[in-house]
């Protein structure tokens, strides 16, 4: 296998287009094959390239020196393939959101005919939830008032002179279990309620958007889905 320095490449390439005749020119495809280490850098050239950087990156000259390939290296083949799946994947999603979005926009201008009946469905949700939380304070006073029942005959017990019983213990850890329950429960429905009036804010603001356009039709999708 015949080696080069790459240094010498144009003059040698030069030399060939003048000559004729020599090793290169006798060659089918004319040309000169430059390869490179692991950083990058061009280091030898020869008629083909070693077995030990077939890997590498690599690039063709023809006879007047001029390059008329790129070869990539194994690793810069694999980022590249990597890339280009990640690519195809953004899109792919990206399709499918503007896909929901439309569907979605479809959706809420055919089931209001105005943004009061938006209103009115807000307040329905608002109304069912208002009265959970009603349900739920009731539940939690009287765990409360449980609690603090069982506290006092405990403190009664204490003041005698005895110690509490593990049956009054175990009493008070149940009252306690429910109306911490009770109270996780009333910041849940509270967290909905705020959580819905956003939700339909959105949805009125995306429903006045797609009715805004003479006819009603449909605005170009936001980036962000409204969920209805």
């Amino acid at each position: 296998m015949l080696r080069i320095n790459p240094f010498l490449v144009p003059v040698l390439a030069a030399l060939i287009a003048l000559a004729g005749g020599t090793a290169f020119a006798q060659q089918k495809s004319g040309k000169i094959v430059c390869w490179k280490d692991k950083s990058g850098k061009t280091i030898g050239c020869g008629d083909k390239v070693p077995p030990e950087y077939q890997d590498n990156a690599s690039r063709e000259l023809d006879k007047r020196g001029m390059t008329r390939k790129t070869n990539e290296s194994a690793e810069e083949e694999a980022k590249r393939i990597a890339k280009e799946k990640e690519t195809e994947k953004d899109r792919s999603e990206q399709a499918k959101k503007a896909a929901e979005q439309k569907r979605q926009d479809m959706a809420l201008v055919n089931t209001y005919s105005n943004e009061k009946e938006i209103d009115l469905r807000r307040d329905r949700d608002l109304a069912t939830l208002d009265a959970q939380v009603t349900q739920l304070r009731v539940m939690h006073k009287t765990a409360s008032v449980r609690q603090g029942e069982i506290k006092g005959r405990m403190d009664q017990t204490t003041k005698s002179g005895k110690p509490s019983t593990e049956a009054q213990k175990e009493e008070l850890a149940r009252a306690d279990a429910d109306v911490r329950k009770f109270e996780h429960n009333l910041a849940e429905r509270e967290k909905e309620k705020d959580e819905i009036r956003k939700r339909y804010a959105a949805m009125k603001e995306r429903y006045l958007e797609l009715t805004a356009r003479k006819g009603g039709a449909p605005a170009p999708a936001p980036t962000a889905a409204v969920k209805k």
